[in-house]
């Protein structure tokens, strides 16, 4: 007999609307899992047994039984506050800290009828691409112990890798989705700057950082992210005038249903870290990428190589913009004991830059953006490794000294964070396994506005590859 736990969302949500399952038996079977796998794990950092079950109980009165994820649960990232609930940024800074309020992202989700069952782990202020506090035990890959899950939505990459949840939100500033999806084995979408309201990138420094979905699926990927964008009608309800193009036709569920069409793809060579430091991908990085090539070929698509002319900015400018985003921080000169070496350093760093260091390093990534566009504006989509090397080790990252984290995050995802500065939505697809059967993905960047495309694309690999099958040892459970 198929466990719930073993339905796509999709399938989850039909068997809501069919009465086969209540929210309270489906929130009853994930907590009961979580109870279960997740000392192991360490996915999540506060689970709200209580709430979740009045939620549930109630939810049908409350909540229209049509709305998009009614019934279905989820968990915040441990960086949204959700009132009531203790919001700790996975600092010792914050630890215990209960928010007053309730984001928007969150408010968006509870009326398209989600159920939260708690917060998910996160590095200290969501500043890594590995999720590894002091205030938690680390989030560990289910895949193999051994290994982290990537970050720095960690946590909610492994609670949806091992069924603890259908899927999950988490947000991305620099490959925080697809890093931890790709160590993990799920497909997680970084969505355009300016199309998710509640997580649009528009209001963090360089716009780097939005809100997307982490699945196990490429539909369920894209019936989580039509709910964050909470379409009323069809039409987006935009807070700025700045916005990604509408070319998604209002439904992206119904683009990675039908999976439909051939596209031009290029095939990109280097990485704008190349001559800031060494970057070497991994073998099995690189045979993740022949996978999906061989697929895509056999499908009819176009394919050319492409390499990014970058005048070697890239690196420098990104690391100041790295120490400019941590100078917000809030916390004060008294309290900055309390925070990790690798964050304080971040943190006092960026607040030593002068406004014509913010100034300058803003215009180069600016004149970055428009060159990248520029460069990738032949192709419908741009292929890439998603991770340079293999899932890391818990422990592997230098957790004193800044500089050699940095070297070793960029050297880990090359790829990922270049996306985030020039804005463009990208998907992660599990595509590949080691001989050690660790998940090895690819990485698609769409057009502003193009993530129709990258669903389409991947629900055609999908189809082929059936990766929505595979499932960790942990899981089994």
């Amino acid at each position: 007999m198929t466990e719930l736990h073993e339905l796509s969302a999709l399938d989850q949500w039909l068997a809501l609307q069919r009465g086969e399952v209540s929210p309270a038996e489906l929130t009853a079977h994930y907590l009961e899992r979580i109870e279960m796998l997740d000392p192991q794990l360490g996915a999540f950092v506060t689970v709200t047994v209580d709430a979740a079950t009045r939620r549930a109980q109630d939810l049908e009165r409350i909540v229209p039984r049509t709305t998009a994820l009614w019934g279905l649960p989820i968990a915040d990232k441990d960086l949204t506050m959700r009132r009531g609930v203790a919001t700790g940024y996975g600092s010792r800074a914050f630890a215990g800290t209960i928010s007053p309020r309730s984001e928007e992202i969150v408010e968006v989700l509870d009326g398209a009828g989600a159920i939260s069952l708690g917060k998910t782990n996160t590095p200290e202020f969501g500043m890594h691409g590995y999720t590894e506090s002091l205030v938690a035990p680390p989030a560990r890959n289910p895949w193999d112990l051994a290994l982290g899950a990537g970050g720095s939505s960690g946590g909610a990459a492994g609670a949806v890798s091992a069924r603890l949840l259908p899927f999950a939100p988490g947000s991305d500033g620099g490959g925080s989705i697809r890093i931890p999806a790709a160590a993990c084995g799920l497909v997680g979408i970084k969505p355009s700057r300016g199309l998710v309201p509640a997580g649009s990138g528009i209001e963090s420094i360089g716009g780097l950082a939005v809100k997307g979905p982490i699945a196990r699926s490429v539909t369920d990927a894209a019936l989580l992210l039509d709910a964050m964008i909470g379409r009323r009608n069809g039409r987006i309800d935009h807070h700025f005038a700045l916005r990604a193009p509408d070319d998604n036709d209002g439904d992206l569920l119904g683009a990675a249903v039908r999976g439909e069409g051939r596209f031009s793809i290029g095939v990109l060579g280097n990485s704008p870290f190349e001559d800031g430091m060494e970057i070497r991908v991994d073998p099995e990085a690189s045979a993740a990428v022949s996978v999906a090539l061989a697929h895509l070929g056999a499908m009819g698509h176009g394919i050319e190589d492409v390499r990014l002319e970058h005048d070697g900015v890239y690196a420098d400018a990104f690391r100041r913009l790295w120490h400019i985003s941590a100078a917000s921080i809030p916390v004060d000169d008294d309290r900055l004991s309390l925070l990790e070496p690798v964050t304080r350093h971040l943190v006092q760093s960026g607040r030593e830059l002068s406004a014509r260091d913010m100034a300058e390093t803003l215009a180069v990534l600016t004149a970055f953006e428009r060159s990248v566009l520029e460069q990738f504006s032949r192709f419908d989509v741009v292929l890439t490794p998603t991770l340079g090397q293999t899932p890391r080790p818990i422990g592997w990252f230098d957790d004193e000294d800044a500089e050699h984290n940095f070297i070793q995050q960029c050297q880990y995802s090359p790829f990922t964070s270049f996306v985030n500065v020039a804005g463009l939505p990208a998907i992660t697809l599990p595509v590949a396994e080691t001989v050690d059967g660790l998940p090895m993905g690819v990485q698609l960047i769409g057009r502003p506005g193009g993530e129709s495309t990258l669903l389409s694309i991947g629900s055609q690999l999908e189809r082929r590859i059936r990766w929505q099958l595979r499932t960790p040892p942990i899981a089994a459970r």
